[in-house]
């Protein structure tokens, strides 16, 4: 016969006792739940109403710099270059020297040619010297036949001359007053050669003219000698070589400027009804993961991106699909970083634009 358990009282009781604080515990719980969740939710909504901002993002967003590109103002071979890729410059270093041979050969032109117009000056002045001197016996010449025609004609009427004699003198008189008009006319053009414009007073004009053609020579010289616009780093110089032809007008490198960095942004047009100019911005880089640099709305784009392409999106056809357009933002860097902005670096903004 088995022997009845000692102690049966003792065991109901501590079970008991188990089950009592299981339920406690279970009670505190619903309680803590009933509490403290609705208090949270509360809590959040009155945060995010009243203190958390209405905020837009995207990521479709990219660092902009201006870049400058340098091209020659006068044709010529490349005969020095002073800088490399990548290189940091200041505005007026010296990027790289055309050949100024012919440019020299020029301004020695343009000296001859000054030169030239000032004999061919000084030339005028000693014919219109001449001329006048001519031009005082042509008129004595004048006053002489028509003296003498005077006197013919006086013979004449008492009977004493003959028709032959006055036809003789009235021919010198004409021949006389004609040689006279030419030397007038000669000094005249003589004095016009020489006469001073009213857009260069005081210089004559073929003067005038060879040191137009000598301060072109002299400024295409200087042209020779191509320098920096701008502080920034030089890119895309592989076609500055030495002995390359260079023709005006055709980018050779290109500047990307130290000041101007920026941000745009593609924004969906949905995005765009609270966005302002002025609204605080955050910037955060991909290739620097821990960087977050403060900015702000610059300015809000005129056309979508699509209005601006090259071939744009023609909808008047009957498979037209609505499509949300994005508008570029520019977003001004506030802040100055060690990290260098690289143009081209994907970013992603934050606009923060408040509730209405």
């Amino acid at each position: 016969m088995a022997e009845a358990d000692p102690f049966p009282i003792h065991q109901d009781a501590a079970q008991a006792a188990k089950e009592h604080a299981a339920a406690t515990r279970r009670k505190r719980v619903r309680l803590v739940l009933m509490t403290v969740v609705p208090a949270l939710i509360i809590g959040g909504g009155l945060w995010y109403w009243f203190g958390s901002p209405g905020e837009v993002e995207t990521d479709n967003a990219y660092v902009k710099q201006d870049i400058v590109s340098i091209a020659a103002e006068v044709n010529g071979l490349i005969v020095k270059v002073a800088v490399r890729d990548n290189q940091h410059v200041k505005a007026g270093d010296v990027l790289f020297t055309i050949d100024p041979s012919s440019f020299r050969v020029a301004m020695q032109q343009a000296d001859a040619q000054i030169a030239s117009a000032q004999a061919k000056v000084t030339a005028l002045q000693a014919d219109v010297g001449a001329s006048a001197a001519d031009l005082a016996a042509a008129r004595d010449e004048v006053r002489l036949a028509e003296a003498n025609y005077a006197r013919g004609k006086a013979l004449m009427d008492r009977g004493f001359n003959t028709r032959a004699s006055m036809d003789q003198a009235d021919f010198a008189v004409a021949s006389a007053r004609d040689k006279l008009r030419a030397l007038e006319a000669e000094v005249a053009k003589s004095q016009a050669q020489l006469a001073n414009g009213a857009q260069v007073p005081g210089v004559n004009p073929a003067i005038a003219a060879a040191q137009a053609v000598r301060a072109k020579a002299a400024l295409d010289m200087t042209r020779t000698v191509v320098r920096a616009p701008a502080d920034g780093r030089v890119t895309q110089i592989n076609r500055l070589q030495i002995g390359q032809m260079v023709f005006a007008g055709v980018p050779m490198l290109s500047i990307v400027r130290d000041e101007g960095a920026r941000v745009e942004a593609n924004f969906k047009e949905t995005d765009l009804a609270r966005m302002r100019a002025g609204q605080p911005a955050e910037i955060r880089l991909d290739a620097y993961p821990g960087l977050r640099l403060k900015g702000h709305v610059d300015s809000i784009g005129v056309g979508t991106g699509s209005e601006f392409a090259v071939l744009p999106a023609q909808n008047a056809t009957g498979n037209w699909v609505k499509v949300i357009q994005r508008v570029p933002v520019r977003i001004a860097i506030d802040e100055k970083t060690d990290r260098p902005l690289i143009a081209g670096l994907s970013a992603l903004v934050k606009v923060h634009v408040g509730k209405d």
